[in-house]
């Protein structure tokens, strides 16, 4: 089977409607990059994506009026880039921080070290600003009226309150937003942990405050890594948005958090949940999805826009679950949907599915799925917002009018 990232020189030069002269002649230009075919072959290949933005390139002088309406409307439905960001890319089926393997980070670093990588200092300038974030006595009580709560609900609501005690959050200059950021970071980490804060780090806390065995705290560790940031997901857009306003580090946030708890962002954790709840046992596992399909109902935790091949990173979760406790009823369970949505649907799963299996797995509090998701992706909004800040531009997109005429 051929790769469909690539292109054979004939499939590029009728993609791009010329000879294939004029193909070789784009790449001796540097218009286009090829590279050799695998397994030794003389032939050719080229990147789709590449052959696709050269022939957009092409359209947008020959209609430019068009071509642009055209290119904004994709980008706002998984379309193509709509801001430039140096904090994530998304190529070949991996997800990469500042050039960085996600995986790989979420194998061998600290929670702490991939925020730090994100926000673009050294892991020994993030120590310091983590250890002096504090808050007023009274947030305490504050968390205690809304224990009732979910994590990131209180936390929604409990920021208006911290940012209310903190003046230099209205300070937007690099070295001020870092501190903010870290203040909101640890803030976030001790509402989640019902009000516990302890040494040793985020993820560490969060065992500490869930009872978490040592030896399976790096799979908290390896979720809250993932999930730092997935380039312009609709809460890093959200909080992209409200940072290009300057407003403060706290709205935007919160802004982010509520885009993520909507059902088809991080909100989709809980539909897996239930899905799980539903299924029961393995062996109902085909029976439920069928008659889900039967109904017209959707599946969730599988299929990714992105990811054609399998979301890495709940591939990574999946794999950690498994060698943590192979024979555990909430990963035989997870296993068994996995099956059956690969056999009836033909998907794989999404990181939505390994958060709940991650949380199911360590026995966690109901809806730490989202919680876990939140938090790790807290840290990616703080990135963004701070790369916003430094670009002064007011993000505001134009609509197309299609309602009533108007009026004379």
């Amino acid at each position: 089977m051929s790769d469909p990232t690539f292109l054979s020189a004939r499939e590029a030069a009728e993609l791009l409607g010329v000879r294939l002269e004029t193909l070789y002649a784009y790449v001796s230009r540097g218009l286009l990059g090829s590279e050799q075919e695998q397994g030794g072959a003389r032939a050719r290949r080229y990147r789709r994506e590449d052959v696709l933005a050269l022939r957009r390139r092409g359209e947008a002088k020959r209609q430019p009026a068009k071509a642009l309406e055209a290119a904004l409307e994709g980008a706002l439905d998984w379309g193509g880039p709509l801001l430039e960001s140096s904090i994530t890319a998304i190529a070949g089926g991996r997800v990469y921080y500042r050039g960085r393997d996600a995986v790989l980070l979420a194998r061998q670093a600290s929670f702490e070290e991939v925020v730090a990588l994100v926000w673009d200092i050294a892991p020994e300038e993030l120590s310091p600003l983590f250890a002096a974030a504090a808050w007023p006595a009274e947030m305490g009580g504050w968390r205690r009226r809304l224990e009732a709560l979910p994590p990131l609900e209180a936390a929604q609501a409990l920021l208006p309150i911290l940012a209310s005690q903190d003046p230099a959050g209205f300070d937007l200059r690099p070295a001020a937003t870092l501190k903010t950021g870290a203040r909101i970071a640890v803030f976030l980490a001790w509402v989640a942990a019902g009000g516990k804060k302890s040494a040793g780090g985020v993820a560490a806390s969060l065992a500490r405050a869930w009872s978490v065995p040592a030896e399976k705290r790096r799979l908290i560790e390896a979720a809250l890594i993932l999930c730092v940031d997935h380039e312009l997901n609709v809460s890093a857009f959200t909080t992209r948005c409200i940072a290009s306003a300057d407003a403060p580090l706290y709205g935007a946030v919160a802004g982010g958090l509520a885009a993520l708890a909507g059902s088809r962002h991080g909100g989709h954790t809980r539909r897996v949940e239930a899905l799980l709840d539903e299924i029961g046992e393995p062996g109902r596992a085909r029976q439920v999805l069928a008659e889900r399909l039967r109904r017209g109902e959707a599946i969730p935790g599988f299929g990714h826009p992105l990811y054609p091949q399998g979301d890495p990173r709940a591939g990574e979760l999946l794999r950690l679950a498994g060698e943590l406790h192979p024979a555990a009823p909430a990963v035989e369970l997870v296993d068994a949907l996995i099956a059956a949505a690969a056999d009836l649907l033909g998907e794989k799963p999404t990181v939505d599915c390994g958060l709940v299996l991650a949380a199911r797995l360590l026995d966690l509090p109901r809806d730490s799925a989202l919680t876990l998701f939140g938090l790790g992706r807290a840290a990616g909004w703080i990135g963004h917002a701070r790369e916003q800040y430094e670009k002064k531009q007011l993000i505001r997109p134009r609509a197309r009018y299609v309602g009533e005429p108007p009026l004379p």
